[in-house]
């Protein structure tokens, strides 16, 4: 008596379309996945000091940290090349270092958002600096961080530059 193996049955036309789908789906989840992974290592997440003081993100996250820069705050090293100052919510702080040439507009008391990383020692190491671009503006995040902390005051300028507080486009 011999044994041999049973007969295999071919696949049918509904089990291909079945093994297709899955094989599509599966590819599909790992594009997603792959995109999602690319989004999230490109997003730059808006805190500001009393926020960044509440939840302090990981140390090699890349975030972006508006306010106020604090009157009395700015000190220049090497030529100016070096900068360290103060940016502020009107309730908590951040020190902010900065290597390079800041923008014309930069100055005390205006509002300003630095794009960086947190040091070990709790420094905010800008690679970039944004500065507002007119008199009047105040970027809506600056704006809106103040009103929230409720230390934006009635007559304040903001970010549409309208006296009545309203933020809006420039």
């Amino acid at each position: 008596m011999s044994q041999s193996a049973p007969p295999r049955r071919a696949l049918t036309a509904k089990r291909r379309r079945l093994y297709l789908l899955l094989a599509a789906g599966l590819t599909l989840a790992g594009a997603a996945a792959l995109i999602l992974n690319a989004f999230q290592d490109s997003l730059v997440f808006f805190l500001t000091p009393t926020e960044l003081k509440a939840k302090a993100p990981p140390r090699e996250r890349v975030i972006r940290i508006g306010g106020l820069v604090e009157e009395g705050s700015v000190r220049k090293a090497e030529g100016g090349l070096q900068v360290r100052f103060a940016i502020t919510d009107l309730t908590n702080r951040v020190e902010v270092t900065y290597r390079g040439i800041l923008p014309d507009l930069f100055r005390e008391g205006q509002g300003v958002v630095a794009q960086g990383q947190m040091d070990a020692d709790g420094v905010f190491a800008a690679k970039e600096v944004l500065a507002k671009h007119d008199e009047t503006y105040m970027p809506k995040e600056v704006a809106d961080a103040l009103k929230k902390s409720g230390q934006w005051k009635p007559g304040q300028k903001g970010a549409s530059g309208a006296k009545d507080g309203k933020a809006g486009a420039p």
